[in-house]
């Protein structure tokens, strides 16, 4: 007789031999820390463009190795605002009254006070949120250009925040009332007054003199833009600290102000590149990555974090890119155009992620992706199914963080400086525009005169540089994606999902006046 023992014994034998094996049990919900730079080129970074990138980024580098590269991500404008206010509703920024260029330092909140936001979302998950650094998404500022106090009205109150001709003291519809529980930054670009930060809902020193960076306006004394992106990395070191000492789940929206104009490296980095400013300022946009992520695994935070690292459009040619490229560095890799352009040097920027125990070390996605895509990410990490109406052209790339290899967009739309539109599925991309849409040589009114034909047809899959104009030989394609981008626009989403109103009439044709931009500054 086989005594209980031993049949115990056989029986875990058994186990052990044939049972299938247990799935991890997928990681807790990771703090999330997005760094977004303004105006770096996916050519900048020495990993992503070795053959032809000759400035050095050791940090981004190390940094690429340790997670995925995403080889085809893009912003969904080549400008500044539109492509933040994207990444922080999932929403097309031409959706929104914003249908050209982009806000300046002084201009009023672009997100609807109701618009659902990644912070609010992540919010209401029990994350701790904080934005630092760059804004430029609107707010209501106590001050006018000129320095003035400023009244706002208030509906059946007057005139001013106490309704009878008082002054507002506080910045109102800021990022603390779209999201975020603390903030320290800058309204705009930091070449747009006002020149002075703010923290929360307030003027860190008040704006009363007059100082110039590329435009002149009212600055606060202390403020010097040499010293902005030295301060936002110790601010942003100085929470991760604090954050790791709260032991709660938190979310940094950390945007760097450089390497945008003014093109100002500290002096520790001047000279170091060998490539002018633009390298030097590059250089030290790449040495603050390195202080966050040192902080990140100083405070014990790397295991349980998922750190993203991006740009908000392509290098800027206030950058001087042909200088550069003559001195062998490009900017855009192998792609055409900068900054502003339909092209994708205009909107094809760096994106890589870190998430141990997920993402793969060392490992790269060709799939195409645009940085709407934050809000439906963060949605399924939550398990949270978004409203109708929120997220409405965001797509969760956590499949592809888990390795799968699939399309996850239809197509995704691309937007210049000048409101003109290009559509991109997987091998076609479509430009309605007869130029570069932006900056880029021949602008829109001189490739009118070129008589260049008034819209572009390229295969992205034999050829990234956009140069042979098939749009005569593909009249189908051409059919096809225009009708796509025109449902997408009716539907008032590009995701599955109930009909959306837009903000705004559309004109994807741009047949109105448009207003000339400037070259710098956005």
């Amino acid at each position: 007789m086989i005594s209980v023992q031993t049949r115990l014994s056989v029986a875990f034998l058994f186990l052990v031999l044939f049972a299938v094996p247990a799935r991890a049990a997928p990681p807790a919900l990771p703090n999330i820390v997005y760094v977004l730079c303004d105006d770096l080129g996916y050519g900048d970074l020495h990993g992503l463009n070795a053959a032809r990138g000759k400035i050095a980024t050791p940090h981004a580098d190390r940094f690429a190795a340790q997670g995925m590269v995403f080889t085809d991500a893009h912003s969904s404008s080549a400008v500044c605002t539109p492509t933040r206010y994207g990444i922080l509703t999932g929403r097309y920024n031409w959706r929104s009254r914003l249908q050209s260029g982009v806000l300046n330092g002084f201009s009023p909140p672009l997100i609807a006070a109701d618009q659902l936001t990644v912070p609010k979302l992540l919010q209401t998950a029990g994350y701790r949120t904080a934005g630092i650094g760059k804004w430029h998404l609107g707010m209501n500022l106590p001050v006018t250009e000129s320095g003035k106090p400023r009244e706002f009205p208030l509906s059946g109150r007057g005139r001013g925040a106490g309704g009878e001709g008082g002054l507002a003291e506080k910045i109102t519809d800021g990022p603390t009332a779209r999201g975020f529980d603390y903030y320290f930054g800058i309204s705009a670009s930091l070449d747009m007054p006002p020149f002075a930060f703010i923290e929360n809902d307030k003027f860190t020193e008040a704006p009363t003199v007059q100082k110039k960076w590329v435009r002149a306006g009212i600055a606060a004394p202390g403020f010097e833009a040499v010293e902005v992106l030295p301060t936002l990395t110790r601010k942003a070191v100085n929470y991760l600290a604090a954050a790791a000492a709260d032991k709660k789940r938190f979310f940094l929206y950390l945007s760097f102000t450089s390497p945008h104009t003014p093109i100002l490296p500290s002096p520790a980095w001047q000279g170091k590149s060998g490539l002018g400013k633009y390298g030097d300022f590059v250089m030290e946009t790449d040495w603050a990555l390195g202080e966050v992520l040192a902080a990140i695994k100083k405070n014990g935070l790397a295991d349980d974090t998922l750190v993203v690292f991006t740009s908000d459009n392509g290098c800027s040619p206030a950058a001087d890119p042909q200088g550069l490229e003559r001195q062998g560095h490009y900017p855009s890799a192998d792609r055409r155009g900068y900054k502003a352009d339909a092209w994708d040097g205009g909107h094809r920027i760096p994106f890589m992620v870190r998430w141990p125990g997920v993402v793969k070390p060392g490992s790269r996605c060709q799939q195409l992706i645009c940085l709407n895509d934050l809000m439906a990410t963060c949605a399924e990490l939550l398990g949270t199914k978004l409203a109708d109406n929120a997220g409405v052209d965001s797509v969760s790339i956590v499949p592809l963080l888990r390795g799968e290899d699939r399309a996850l967009h239809e197509a995704v739309i691309h937007h210049s400086i000048d409101g003109r539109f290009a559509v991109r599925d997987r091998q076609w991309k479509l430009l309605l525009c007869p130029g570069s849409g932006g900056w880029g040589s021949p602008r829109d009114p001189a490739a009118v005169k070129l008589g260049l034909p008034p819209i572009q047809l390229y295969d992205m899959l034999a050829d990234v540089g956009e140069e042979k104009n098939v749009q005569a030989e593909h009249p189908e394609i051409v059919a096809r994606l225009t009708k796509l981008l025109e449902t997408y626009v009716a539907d008032g989403r590009s995701t599955p999902g109930p009909r959306q109103a837009n903000d705004v009439k559309v004109d994807i044709w741009k047949k109105g006046p448009r207003k000339k931009q400037a070259q710098v500054g956005d």
